[in-house]
């Protein structure tokens, strides 16, 4: 008996398509009995257009919009099948049949009387010659996945017949056995349908065959019907759901709530798994897939569909699944595939081959050479330098939100002191030696990073060379480094290494997650570049536009260190107190425009000054002989805006002009103080950004002048190295106010009586002026760097607890009839300390406190400290001090710590590199695309 042939023809959308199909199968040499025409609520003219064809039938599948509701709803509605040999082939609006397609489907299964659904070998819509699919199965964890997929048609497959499944578009399958399985299942609305019945076609005692001879043109898989595209992340989802409803459907009955009991808990594993493997956008879908299982209405009636028409067990599908080794095989195949044929290999210069080891080396010297006094330091002091706290616990302890000494009340962290005790966690034995650590290796780590940056995107070796000496060499970095601005000195080490993530971040997660971490170190070391980073990121998002959520993830783990900081300063009314820099606030008079454009952060000529004073020389034209030495580096900067790479010397220059504002408005914002003095923003680290800018550009110059690169090159050096020759003097000399400490931040006395009582407390009184004195209460062994806090800093009214400490300071430092004694004990107060003379007329200031101090009864005089003067109160009682909440005794304190960490361990995963050797010249070839188009 001939086999009987229904053709069903569902549409949603596809006029586009329908003419080239309904063609197709007009075309067959061996024609279909019967076509029955569905239209899945289509919005445009795909209904008109299959009516015109004349089919047998036509049917509306009103609210059926998938692929397989609307067969059911076909099937139904037609006529009764008249013989046990009537078989459905299965098509979509884009499944485009080869004249002898049905031929073969039907020359398979007469040979074969137990194949109950034959499937044809899928090939791209708009390119014949390519496979899109063609076989299905299921990996060992049950994973759908397509057994051949994405590859040059050589009839190296077409020995596959059996198979675990094939794609519904162009499937035969027979009438009878999709009666009898009820169809597709209902909850697989796309992702897995065609492979689900195929499963239950084989428990059910028949075969599944693909076909090669049977080709049919689709322009998408089932996930796409009726649909312009489906996101990576979106299919991931739908694949996930089909998995987790499948294995609720097919498990033994004791195993289901087990499987339903782990659906969550390994949403959590798989979304880490998939941030290890720089899929972030799969998270999502992860939780919402598993989510959807966990609601899942439709298992049950799946499992007694699946238990009626089961007649083999599992181990009849298990030898057509996929094992282990084929999964590694397929995937190394896969992986194979991605990499380009061929690599256009830029020639960049090389590290050690072009002078970047030596340059490096011969910073390292420098580098030695200037901070020498520090070789045996165990801590470093002076300026805006503290020592840190005396261990990693305690340095921990400052970060989040909890009780500040010198806030005198529970505040919100700044963002440094994360950065202050990651510093402090690598020499765990003594964190204040990091700081050491850092000066010693400063010099050597700027000029790497400048030179693998301008590298990068160079092909000259003057270039590099040159940008990496000017940016060691920086004015605003020597500057910084003696003046103890360490956030200043972190941002101009760390902006290098920024610029060449966030260029590769566009194409890759694994550069964006390290970008974000830069991004965060940087901004917590000086929120003042905040705005500036924020404009050319914004920038660089609008040239990159498909790459936005990548970009966009740069910012969160910043967004999360700042949130609790910007809400309280915000709350209380202090706004720009977000900008302050981070660490001791130490005044100073703010520098010129033109002083800041010469690169000075400091009243002067960049040093220059003083060093011709030294030398008993005329310090009159300091500036004149500064902008001369500057003048050749300067002027290749701007010529890079008359030469070819104009498109790379206008974003450079962006960047100088963002760092030079920024300077300037730093100069002018005082958000801080120290004592009654107002502090203005540290402009080290915007000049750093104008630097680097300039730097850049002259890059684009060097390069542009080619061959003829060398002598400007090397004037402009002369100039940088000339220029420098004042300030690293005067940190070699040890004239710059940073200095070798011990690490104590009280005297040893207090110290060590902390050491035995916690909590006991040490007023610090500062002279600051003939007339003023500052007061700090210290608890333990005192506030280091990470315990100082800008929301202290920027404070605008005094708290209760600071008036009576200011009472106290009042009356303790002159003869009262205030109970100094009784104030002291209740406030748990032991030691006295007035720190060293800050300013030089305060001496007589300073003197009278010492003379009431001495005359004070209750005070025991300890002497003279290297911390200042000291004096005991031996009455305090002995009863442990209870200080305010610590950051995790709070719900709110645990929250933001939780929140944090979250963030920042997502981030730290998502940097984690996960590539293999094997796709190594891949990765190549996405970075020289990447560098070439930053560069153009």
């Amino acid at each position: 008996m001939q086999p009987r042939v229904t053709a069903v023809l569902v549409a949603r959308n596809g006029a586009k398509y329908l003419p080239r199909t309904l063609a197709a199968i007009a075309a067959q040499t061996r024609r279909p009995d019967s076509v029955i025409a569905v239209d899945a609520d289509s919005s445009d003219e795909s209904l008109a257009i299959m009516v015109e064809s004349a089919p047998a039938q036509v049917a509306e599948a009103h609210g059926h919009r998938t692929f397989g509701g609307a067969i059911a709803q076909a099937v139904q509605s037609a006529a009764p099948q008249a013989t046990e040999n009537e078989w459905l082939w299965l098509l979509s609006h884009d499944s485009a049949p080869d004249p002898n397609a049905l031929r073969a489907l039907l020359g398979a299964v007469e040979i074969a009387p137990s194949v109950a659904v034959a499937g044809p070998k899928l090939v791209r819509w708009d390119d014949p010659t390519v496979i899109s699919n063609f076989g299905e199965s299921l990996t060992p964890l049950g994973r759908s996945l397509g057994l051949v997929s994405d590859e040059l048609d050589q009839a190296q497959h077409d020995v596959q017949t059996d198979t675990l499944g094939v794609t519904g578009a162009g499937m035969l399958v027979r009438r009878q056995v999709w009666a009898a399985l009820g169809g597709f299942d209902p909850q697989l609305t796309s992702v897995d349908a065609a492979l689900d019945f195929c499963v239950r076609v084989r428990l059910a005692g028949h075969r599944v065959v693909a076909v090669a001879d049977a080709r049919v043109a689709s322009a998408g898989g089932p996930e796409l019907f009726g649909k312009r595209s489906v996101s990576a992340a979106a299919h991931n989802r739908l694949q996930r759901f089909a998995q987790l409803h499948r294995r609720l459907v097919y498990a033994p009955a004791f195993a289901v709530p087990l499987h339903w009991l782990t659906i969550l808990p390994l949403a959590i594993v798989r979304s880490l798994g998939h941030l290890v493997a720089k899929r972030p956008t799969a998270v999502a879908g992860e939780f919402a897939a598993a989510i959807a299982a966990i609601f899942d209405g439709g298992v049950v009636a799946a499992r007694r569909n699946l238990k009626r028409n089961k007649r083999l067990g599992f181990g009849a599908v298990d030898p057509l699944r996929v094992t282990w080794a084929e999964l590694r095989e397929l995937r190394a195949h896969e992986r194979s595939g991605d990499a380009p044929d061929a690599v256009f290999d830029v020639a960049r210069p090389r590290f050690f081959g072009n002078g970047g080891a030596w340059l490096v080396l011969l910073a390292a010297v420098v580098g030695v050479v200037s901070f020498s006094r520090f070789g045996e330091a165990r801590a470093l002091t002076g300026g805006a330098l503290l020592p840190l706290s005396s261990s990693v616990s305690e340095l921990w302890a400052h970060v989040g939100y909890g009780w500040n000494d010198l806030a005198q009340q529970v505040v919100a962290a700044d963002p440094f002191a994360v950065v202050l005790a990651v510093m402090g966690s690598v020499t765990f034995w003594n964190p204040s030696f990091s700081v050491v650590v850092l000066y010693l290796v400063a010099l050597p780590l700027a000029a790497l990073a400048a030179w693998l940056c301008a590298a990068s995107i160079s092909e000259r070796t003057w270039a590099p060379t040159l940008a990496a000496a000017a940016w060691t060499l920086a004015p605003s970095f020597l500057v910084s480094l003696g003046e103890g601005q360490l956030g200043a000195v972190l941002v101009h080490i760390l902006l290098p290494w920024l610029i060449l993530t966030v260029l590769r971040a566009a194409h890759n997660w694994a550069m964006s997650a390290i970008a974000a971490l830069l991004f965060a170190a940087i901004a917590a070391s000086a929120p003042s570049l905040i705005p500036a980073l924020l404009i050319a990121l914004v920038a660089w998002i609008i040239a990159r536009p498909k790459a936005s959520h990548r970009l966009l993830w740069i910012v969160i783990p910043a967004a999360a260190l700042f949130a609790p900081l910007v809400v309280q300063q915000v709350a209380r009314g202090t706004v720009w107190g977000i900008f302050a820099d981070p660490g001791l606030p130490v005044a100073r008079v703010a520098s010129t425009g033109w002083q800041l454009a010469i690169g000075s952060v400091v009243p002067g000529s960049n040093g220059w000054s003083e060093l011709l004073a030294t030398l008993d020389l005329n310090d009159q034209y300091g500036s004149l002989l500064v902008a001369l030495l500057l003048a050749p580096f300067a002027a290749l900067a701007l010529m890079s805006l008359f030469v070819p790479g104009t498109r790379r010397a206008i974003p450079s220059l962006s960047l100088a002009l963002l760092g030079f504002v920024t300077a300037v408005a730093a100069t002018h914002l005082s958000v801080s103080s120290a004592g009654e003095t107002s502090v203005v923003i540290w402009a080290g680290a915007a000049l750093s950004l104008y630097w680097l800018g300039l730097c850049g550009a002259v890059v684009v110059a060097v390069e542009s002048l080619e061959r003829h690169a060398a002598l400007p090159a090397l004037v402009a050096l002369v100039g940088v190295l000339v220029l420098a020759a004042a300030p690293l003097w005067s940190l070699a000399s040890g004239a710059s106010s940073v200095s070798a400490s011990n690490g104590r931040l009280l005297p040893a006395f207090v110290s060590a009586e902390s050491t035995q009582r916690n909590g006991l407390g040490t007023l610090q009184l500062t002279v600051t002026s003939d007339s003023t004195i500052a007061v700090d209460v210290h608890r333990g062994r005192g506030s280091g760097l990470d315990e100082q806090s800008t929301i202290a800093a920027t404070s605008t009214e005094l708290l209760a607890a600071e008036k009576r400490n200011a009472t106290l300071a009042g009356n303790i430092a002159s003869r009262s009839g205030f109970d100094v004694a009784s104030e002291l004990k209740d406030l748990q107060i032991a030691f006295i300390v007035l720190t060293p003379e800050a300013e030089q007329d305060a001496g007589e200031t300073r003197q009278r406190i010492i003379e009431a101090l001495d005359g004070n009864s209750s005070l025991n005089p300890i002497g003279d400290t290297a911390q200042g003067y000291l004096w005991h109160y031996p009455d305090v009682s002995e009863t442990t001090t209870q200080i305010g909440p610590s950051n995790t005794d709070t719900r709110l304190g645990q929250a933001i710590l939780l929140g944090q960490a979250v963030v920042l361990g997502l981030t730290l995963l998502l940097a984690i590199p996960t590539t293999r050797r094997r796709r190594l010249r891949a990765a190549k070839a996405e970075s020289a695309v990447t560098v070439i188009e930053a560069s153009e």
